[in-house]
């Protein structure tokens, strides 16, 4: 009987084909997989997937933003199409290295994107804020689903009244090397039960649980120990580029606590939206709104130009949100139609 993929293959959370790939190399020699999509010249967004996932993560989010941006994924090491490295290879350091072998190797001279990071991806941009790369290359960045600290401590996966007991069964969970298995009727309910809300979809389900069982035991286990003992709170206090946040209200792996303690910590912070009934897997859940904040991340801090398309002055990118609701359905409209006709 032969495997199944370790993604979809059709529908909107299966991945779309990629204008280009490329095969980078970090500081440590470790290879990585990047994909491009979208049209080339078009405003860049960087997307960095979480623990146990790969580029087919961000599908549906991908899908959305290649239309009009160019969209650069990659597979964070041991995951996906980027080999495992050596048992050094798995630290914090390594993470925010990869992130820059990205930043450097897909876009232009002088180009700036909008960084989005799902979980672990989030900690990447979180361990690398103070590189200088970062910080010339990132206009803007959204913490999606994530956390900086105490994540064992704070998990609710297992919902234990003792924070003792919480936080060594959390542990035991991350460090864990149990392969997972095909996915079937049992591990679909524990992945949902662990990762999604209560209102995901079969589809959602399945995208999710094919990723996740693909990813080797091994290497979830060791990234899993990195997790376990994670402290980038001060690198969080330096992440010095404007910042959003989006959190699940219902996410058992990085509850919203983390998101409410970011967004205190935060020097340039724009705006938490916390998703009502979400787990953990916002990107896959609602892949509109956490596209729709990428978009406004753009807009606002990467071409402010769009600002004045009626004739007025751009607002200045230092201005804080001052609202996570969506622009009215007319106004989003319009911006399309200016958009398409400065594109034609």
């Amino acid at each position: 009987m032969s495997r199944r993929p370790g993604h979809l293959t059709s529908g909107r959370y299966a991945p779309p084909v990629p204008r280009a790939s490329r095969e980078l190399t970090s500081a440590d020699g470790a290879r990585l997989y990047a994909e491009l999509h979208g049209p080339e010249g078009a405003p860049a967004v960087v997307l960095a997937h979480g623990w146990t996932c790969s580029t087919a993560f961000w599908a549906p989010v991908v899908r959305d933003l290649a239309v009009d941006h160019t969209v650069v994924v990659y597979d964070q090491r041991g995951h996906g199409r980027s080999p495992a490295p050596g048992p050094a290879g798995y630290s914090t350091t390594a993470l925010a290295d990869d992130l820059v072998a990205v930043l450097e190797g897909t876009l232009a001279p002088g180009e700036r994107a909008v960084l989005g990071g799902h979980s672990m991806g989030g900690m990447t941009i979180m361990a690398a804020a103070e590189r200088p790369q970062l910080r010339a290359r990132a206009a803007a960045v959204l913490l999606c689903s994530t956390g900086g600290a105490e994540l064992p401590e704070e998990s609710r996966v297992f919902p234990f009244r003792s924070p003792a007991a919480r936080r060594a069964a959390h542990r035991l969970l991350l460090g864990s090397r149990a392969p997972l298995g095909p996915v079937s009727p049992l591990t679909r309910r524990a992945l949902k039960y662990a990762t999604m809300g209560a209102g995901a979809t079969p589809e959602q389900v399945e995208a999710c649980a094919r990723i996740v069982h693909s990813c080797p035991p091994g290497v979830r286990a060791r990234w899993g120990a990195v997790l376990s003992g994670l402290e980038l709170t001060g690198g969080l206090a330096r992440l010095e580029v404007p910042t959003a946040v989006v959190v699940g209200t219902a996410d058992r792996l990085t509850p919203p606590v983390h998101a409410r303690r970011m967004a205190s910590v935060l020097p340039d912070f724009r705006g938490l939206t916390e998703l009502p009934g979400l787990g953990h897997m916002t990107p896959v859940e609602d892949p509109d709104a956490v596209a729709g904040r990428l978009r406004a991340l753009v807009a606002d801090h990467l071409c402010p130009a769009d600002a004045d398309a009626d004739g007025g002055p751009a607002a200045p990118a230092d201005v804080p949100a001052q609202s996570d609701a969506p622009a009215p359905a007319g106004t989003r409209q319009k911006k399309d139609r200016q958009k398409k006709e400065r594109t034609a």
